[in-house]
């Protein structure tokens, strides 16, 4: 099997399930509830704020596959909006699921198709 096309297998299942680990992050977080989600351990980063971090890396380099510049900072990347209710997370989560699948496609799938390389 095509290297990137393992690549592109692996991280949609590390996103979506059937990865070899059995860990699934959209069966995970969808299961979690917005309270579990935000409720801190210690000093840890909350679930909420590291499902955030993903997502903010993962749309940063979603508009670099559409065109246009690189604009990302660790400074931002947990600075996730309030959660104080289900609809608040199920958006966040909605979100994330929608940029994954789009992000697969773009970084992997499409340089594919171009005849690309994942070596550039």
């Amino acid at each position: 099997m095509n290297t990137a096309i393992s690549l592109a297998q692996h991280l949609r299942h590390v996103f979506f399930g059937g990865n070899w680990t059995t860990v699934c992050l959209k069966e995970h977080l969808t299961n979690l509830s917005w309270q579990q989600a935000t409720t801190p351990v210690l000093t840890l980063n909350t679930i909420a704020a590291l499902t955030y971090h993903i997502h903010y890396y993962v749309a940063a380099q979603l508009r670099v596959l559409q065109g246009q510049p690189l604009q990302a900072s660790d400074r931002f990347s947990f600075d996730h909006p309030p959660i104080q209710s289900q609809e608040d997370w199920e958006h966040l989560l909605a979100k994330v699921w929608s940029d994954a699948k789009r992000w697969l496609k773009g970084r992997i799938i499409t340089p594919l198709d171009a005849g690309g390389s994942l070596c550039r």
